[in-house]
């Protein structure tokens, strides 16, 4: 009897995860979407039915988008003695090894890096550890069909619904644009793709073709690079990076900081001044007008504290979390001074070491 109900339930699933969305209620929605806004011609959809009616429901992955772990629960906006542990997410991203491959993916494409910073003033080692904390530098882009993915979010999320039936719109055009088979391509169980994890929207908007092949392709190393660095001054002109300016600064807090007083956001809304009324000193002079944001981390029973600049929130455009844009902050500086410390090695003969 229970092997005979292991079966059926086996049988069940298996029967789930081919959802044929080209017959869910908002399937129409997509065709019509597609055809009066992106200009689908009906060959063009007959290709997007196929896609649909192949599509599996992968409810797994609507599961790892709603217990995100780079998403701290509770918010890290909430009351300080509920903070998140930073010392359990850093290590994920800020290791040796994600250093080590770090480094010698900056060298590998200094010349890539170099163009970009030219162009948009984005430090390599910040395009770097983006790249590195989405993908490890293109080690991991992601396991699952895009289609399947956004399918399964933009039909049946309880609560992003919209956004991912969106992105899945998207995803549509812009693989007609690209002439590649929707079926084929890889990424996140969000949906993100390639060694920079763009969105299918972001990809059509500020993906760029950097080696000049004649494609937008972000698995390969220099179009990701220029892509990264074009996303973070470009996609939101409120936020957009700052050439030759710093991301955070250190500073120390007063003992009994007011609950009241504004952290961890994701704005740049608070001046110096401000908050050195509210018991909070930078640990370097800094304009008391100076638009920064207060960010706390807590470390075990301690608490640690920075000044977040205005390139801390470009990066939170990438990713609109604390924990996320420490992250990349961290790893650049962490990039930063294993390049430094390369640079000043003495060689063989004693001479400093040829990588300057």
């Amino acid at each position: 009897m229970l092997k005979t109900l292991a079966v059926v339930t086996l049988a069940l699933f298996a029967g789930s995860a081919h959802a044929d969305y080209e017959h869910h209620p908002k399937a129409p929605l997509l065709l019509d979407t597609l055809r009066d806004d992106y200009g689908f011609s009906a060959a063009d959809l007959e290709v997007v039915k196929a896609a649909l009616k192949d599509a599996k429901k992968l409810p797994q992955l609507i599961d790892k988008e709603l217990n995100n772990k780079e998403a701290p629960k509770p918010k890290a906006d909430e009351l300080a003695d509920v903070l998140p542990d930073w010392d359990n997410y850093r290590p994920i991203h800020v290791n040796p090894k994600n250093i080590a491959n770090g480094v010698a993916y900056l060298r590998e494409h200094a010349a890539w890096f170099a163009k970009a910073e030219a162009e948009f003033g984005v430090p390599p080692t910040v395009i770097a550890a983006v790249m590195g904390v989405e993908t490890k530098y293109g080690a991991y882009t992601g396991k699952f069909r895009v289609l399947d993915a956004l399918a399964t979010q933009g039909f049946d999320h309880p609560r992003r619904s919209p956004f991912f039936f969106a992105e899945l719109t998207e995803f549509f055009a812009l693989a007609r644009d690209s002439a590649r088979d929707p079926g084929s391509l890889l990424g996140s169980y969000a949906g993100a793709m390639g060694y920079a994890q763009f969105m299918p929207s972001n990809y059509r908007w500020l993906a760029l073709d950097y080696d000049g092949d004649g494609r937008r392709d972000l698995w390969s190393a220099p179009d990701a690079i220029g892509s990264i660095a074009h996303y973070l001054t470009r996609y939101d002109p409120k936020r957009s990076w700052q050439r030759g300016e710093p991301l955070i600064v250190p500073a120390t807090a007063a003992d009994a900081l007011s609950p009241a007083l504004p952290r961890n956001g994701k704005l740049a809304d608070l001046t110096v001044d401000a908050l050195q009324k509210g018991g909070v000193t930078p640990a370097v002079p800094l304009p008391g007008a100076a638009r920064v944001g207060f960010v706390e981390l807590r470390r075990g029973a301690a608490r640690e504290y920075w000044l977040a600049l205005p390139n801390f929130y470009a990066v939170f455009t990438y990713n609109p979390r604390t924990f996320y844009a420490m992250a990349v902050t961290q790893l650049a500086n962490a990039l930063a001074a294993a390049q430094a410390e390369q640079a000043s090695a003495p060689t063989a003969d004693g001479a400093a070491s040829a990588a300057r």
